[in-house]
């Protein structure tokens, strides 16, 4: 019982935040959900626990939604660049 509660306080509120212990292909990450359910005003929110990139090479990679927040948001941040470097808001 004392393992059972070491594990829980160390454990996320939100299941889907968890990261594996065993590996995982990037497909089976790509189909895991950290969240999917309505907010406070009945709108449907869906947040995969996995956002799959691929860089420049063509390799794919699979960053964690909490994890990899600040990687993911230079990803957004570089797909708003035109072809000359200049960010384009729309």
């Amino acid at each position: 019982m004392a393992d059972n509660q070491t594990m829980n306080r160390f454990s996320t509120s939100n299941p889907g935040d968890r990261i594996s212990d065993e590996a995982q292909t990037i497909e089976e990450k790509a189909k895991q959900v950290a969240v999917n359910s309505p907010d406070i005003t009945g709108d449907k929110i869906h947040v995969p626990t996995y956002f799959i990139v691929e860089d420049e090479s063509g390799e794919k990679e699979a960053l964690h939604h909490v994890r990899d927040a600040e990687e993911i948001s230079d990803v957004i941040r570089q797909a708003r660049m035109d072809e000359n470097g200049d960010r384009k808001w729309w």
